[in-house]
């Protein structure tokens, strides 16, 4: 007896949400961004297809979710100078967190799309087909798109290719070195 697919959403609920605070760079929206796309999905589960990729699946819908979010808020204020969310930050304790903060601040400064495929193959482990299905774009497009913000992450960061990285946090690193995360 086949299980209902509506039970698998819930194993997917932790990547989600760490794809949604990806997007929107804030707990609260990305919760909201997340609860949004459960939503979506057990009201549409009969369009899911068994047997196919359901975090795919959900991932497209939360990112259809957040780019639909995005064009209806476009006339409103934003933290563009990140005062609110430097409030809300933790100082580093140590060299690794002091590296990370470098790294969030990069990632903030890269394209949407740029960020969206080094999350998809880098962090969430989506190969660049699934990628590029879920982002509605041709292979290949996903492949420049993830390689211009992996040079321009370089760029930002002032890393040369022979320095050893201390991140902390191995999907960060998959998304740095495009290396899958162990």
């Amino acid at each position: 007896m086949a299980t209902d697919p509506r039970e698998e959403i819930v194993e997917h609920l932790p990547a989600m949400r760490a794809f949604a605070r990806s997007l929107t760079r804030n707990a609260s929206a990305a919760d909201d961004l997340v609860q949004d796309t459960v939503v979506k999905a057990w009201s549409n589960i009969d369009k899911f297809q068994a047997g196919t990729n359901m975090r795919a699946w959900l991932f497209t819908i939360l990112r259809n979710t957040f780019y639909s979010l995005r064009r209806k808020r476009s006339r409103e204020v934003e933290d563009g100078d990140g005062l609110l969310a430097e409030q809300l930050s933790e100082k580093p304790a140590h060299d690794g967190r002091l590296v990370m903060n470098d790294f969030r601040e990069a990632f903030a400064l890269l394209p949407d799309e740029q960020r969206e495929a080094l999350l998809l193959v880098g962090a969430s482990g989506f190969s660049y087909e699934e990628a590029a299905d879920m982002c509605d774009c041709a292979v290949g497009t996903i492949k420049s798109r993830a390689n211009r913000g992996r040079k321009r992450l370089a760029e930002l960061m002032h890393l040369n290719e022979d320095e050893p990285m201390e991140m902390t946090d191995m999907a960060t690193m998959a998304v740095v070195t495009g290396k899958p995360a162990a």
